[in-house]
């Protein structure tokens, strides 16, 4: 298959330019290949010119080609060259990505949108739905920003272009769209994540990596978590409403949140009847099922009868382990397809609870996220550790649970601390 080779070995892989000698073309002549060799896989590309075996063996592997060759010989230098140099800089190598560095269109290394694109490619093969909408927010809100005063929209943005003073001025201009720093936090951490990816594959240097101290740093933004203290939480649950209204089915299920130590709606929707063990419900997060998958931490809730009673209540029929418990997923549903069930299914609940909320003269702004942060105040009140809450949670650290604490109402944290001198 390739009499004629010529081998350049790198810390990473073996590259060589062969003539592939199987089948001639139509011209007479064959195809001049790149051979990537790696771990006992080789891999063939097209470099686009073709030569007899004469012409290969005179421009390419004799060490003094004649002048007739030296064009063919130059160009194919060229390729092999570039191919040695971009293999060099992989550590460690893949085919993946050398692929990309080698065969990526012109000034697409340099393209910040082209990153986003990629990366967007891979989280849906990966059907990392939710990810892939913030990655996509994201990619819109930049594109934005980069046109606004441009007739002629562009699609690319350098990574050189993107400095502290980029990111300043983002940041400003999205203030003034009316969008709050927790917003521009959300739609900054993937670009952070966009440049690591780059700066990974050496497509430029961390000096002029524009994030961190004395450049630009993404404000948290955190907002500051809301919470019903014991009277509201007992207004909530015990103010009537019509028995078989959609407040009533709201309410049922902000409950079971709150009772399954604050329990988030996407995971509710995963649970599924092999989950149920005895008298307990062990899970794991959604959220951290990728991002942790070696530590992913079970949490175990105790099944009440308000827990019971809800799954009775609302559940589906159980048929076998991998029955969901509740009607919101169906089998062989995508991560696309869930996450609007899922934005649907928040969607019931907050509208409804919100209407129940105003009717019985409670905060108006009261949410799925609040069943969370209520258990956890309602935990501690009630004396529990920050050992017990960073359990519950799932929370990996104690500085995830410590930083989550922190990010409660100071009356909320003066409450507790008054309350723990009750024996007084």
């Amino acid at each position: 298959m390739c009499k004629y080779s010529a081998n350049l070995i790198t810390m990473n892989a073996v590259i060589n330019l062969f003539l592939d000698t199987r089948r001639a073309k139509a011209n007479g002549k064959y195809p001049v290949k790149l051979r990537v060799y790696f771990n006992t896989v080789a891999k063939h590309y097209r470099t686009g010119y073709d030569a007899t075996e004469d012409e290969f063996f005179n421009a390419y592997l004799s060490k003094r080609p004649r002048n007739e060759f030296r064009d063919l010989r130059i160009k194919l230098s060229s390729i092999s060259n570039e191919a040695e140099k971009n293999a060099s800089k992989i550590e460690p190598f893949s085919f993946e990505k050398f692929e990309k560095k080698m065969y990526r269109g012109k000034g697409e290394s340099d393209n910040v949108f082209f990153y986003y694109k990629q990366y967007i490619e891979q989280l849906r093969k990966e059907e990392r739905a939710g990810t892939l909408s913030n990655y996509d927010i994201s990619l819109k809100s930049l594109k934005k920003f980069v046109n606004r005063n441009k007739e002629k929209p562009v699609e690319a943005l350098s990574f050189f272009d993107v400095t502290p003073d980029f990111l300043n001025s983002y940041e400003k201009w999205m203030v003034g769209e009316g969008r709050s720093l927790t917003t521009v936090g959300i739609n900054l951490r993937p670009l952070r994540a966009i440049f690591n990816i780059a700066l990974q594959e050496g497509n430029f240097t961390i000096e002029t990596y524009p994030f961190g101290k004395r450049k630009y740093q993404i404000p948290a933004g955190r907002k500051v978590k809301k919470v019903l203290n014991n009277a509201e939480l007992k207004t909530l649950y015990t103010f009537k409403v019509p028995k078989n209204s959609p407040q009533t089915k709201a309410r049922d299920l902000w409950f079971f949140s709150y009772q399954c130590n604050g329990m988030n709606i996407r995971d509710i929707a995963e649970l599924k009847y092999k989950d149920i063990q005895g008298d307990k419900i062990v899970f794991i997060r959604n959220k951290t099922k990728n991002t942790n998958k070696a530590n992913s931490k079970p949490i175990i809730v105790p099944i009440t009868d308000l827990v019971k009673k809800t799954i009775q209540k609302y559940g589906n029929p159980k048929l076998s382990g991998e029955t969901y418990v509740f009607p919101v997923f169906s089998d062989g549903m995508n991560q696309f397809d869930k996450l609007k069930k899922i934005q649907n299914f928040a969607k019931f609940i907050n509208q409804h609870i919100k209407n129940l909320a105003v009717a019985a003269g409670l905060p108006t702004g009261i949410s799925t996220y609040w069943a969370r942060h209520s258990f956890t105040t309602s935990a501690i009140r009630n004396g529990a550790s920050m050992e017990f809450i960073q359990d519950s949670l799932g929370h990996q650290d104690m500085k995830t649970t410590m930083n989550y604490w922190g990010g409660f109402e100071e009356s909320v944290k003066r409450d507790i601390s008054e309350k723990i001198m009750d024996f007084v």
